[in-house]
């Protein structure tokens, strides 16, 4: 029952302010750089294409639950360097429902050492609500058919949205900087409930490759960074590689949990990724904890499979 009130406090919270954080937590930040910027498409030079599901809190009842799809390729049109792109996001977090599909643009620069893309996506998101209420006994406690601005029953919202990045890639490192729900996108669920709004979501990401004396052993350290103006979070990872086909890391998330993570990459270039979250606050006692699954493959159209292919550090 505990869990049920929480549920409810969470989903009425909400519904009548501005939404917290919406985009999808993924532990392999890493490979979902185009769930967070747009400016990342085209940026490995071939098509790629990456599957992940997140399964938050499992055990915790109403707990969020994320698929994503997004498929990125580098393009010339009219000779111009340039990167398209197509995310499709699946979010559940109790009863409340996010379902996105989003198109991407980058334009690539040669800067440096390396390539800046500068990236805009734009699409339909749609927000809908099936609530269970558990109104507890006594006459102080108003149901929801008795307040106009609670949403008594299904009820689904069509909206706008679009972001905004800028992504950094050389041989041996990575960088970016974005904005999602850059419109700040309104909901309205019923005609007599007020607006709510989808704050705008900031992100950074950084990481690097170290070259270990073994030449077998690669070190790549990475940072994630995300705020919505109010909250700062600050995600550490440090991964090592061996051959360029098995890794293993670890990561921390400040305040929320700490992540191990595996991955190899099979003999057809299809590279397959795990991680888990141990939470390290109070939620540890409701959950065994979140695990996240991930399916990454990279080709190039024209003369298959890339001999660079790991030029990029975003793809361990």
């Amino acid at each position: 029952m505990k869990k049920e009130i929480l549920i409810t406090i969470l989903s009425a919270f909400m519904i009548t302010g501005s939404f917290a954080q919406n985009d999808p937590v993924s532990s392999l930040f890493m490979f979902n750089n185009m769930l967070y910027n747009p400016g990342s498409a085209g940026s490995s030079g071939m098509i790629c294409a990456t599957a992940m599901n997140r399964q938050q809190w499992v055990g915790f009842e109403g707990a969020p639950s994320s698929t994503v799809f997004h498929v990125d390729a580098a393009v010339r049109p009219f000779n111009i360097r340039s990167g398209i792109g197509l995310t499709i996001i699946s979010d559940q977090t109790g009863f409340d429902s996010d379902n996105s599909l989003l198109l991407t643009y980058s334009y690539i620069a040669a800067v440096g050492n390396g390539n800046l893309g500068i990236g805009i996506n734009a699409g339909i998101l749609n927000k809908s609500i099936d609530p269970t209420w558990n109104i507890p006994s006594g006459d102080i406690f108003v149901p929801p058919n008795g307040d106009p601005l609670i949403p008594d029953g299904k009820e689904s919202h069509l909206t706008y949205d679009m972001s905004f990045g800028l992504f950094y890639n050389a041989i041996n490192y990575y960088a970016g900087l974005s904005v999602t729900h850059l419109t700040e996108p309104k909901i309205k669920y019923s005609t007599a409930s007020p607006y709510a709004y989808i704050a705008r979501q900031y992100y950074a990401t950084a990481g690097y490759t170290v070259r270990l004396p073994n030449p077998n052993f690669e070190l790549l350290p990475s940072a994630f960074v995300f705020s919505d103006g109010k909250i700062f979070q600050l995600t550490l990872n440090a991964t090592v590689r061996y051959n360029k086909k098995v890794w293993g890391g670890v990561s921390y998330r400040a305040g929320d949990a700490l992540i191990g993570m595996i991955g190899i990459e099979l003999y057809n270039g299809i590279r397959i990724g795990y991680a888990y979250d141990f939470p390290m606050n109070d939620i540890r006692k409701s959950t065994s904890g979140s695990h996240e699954f991930m399916v990454n493959y990279c080709f190039d159209i024209s003369l298959g499979r890339s001999s660079k292919r790991y030029k990029s550090i975003r793809f361990l």
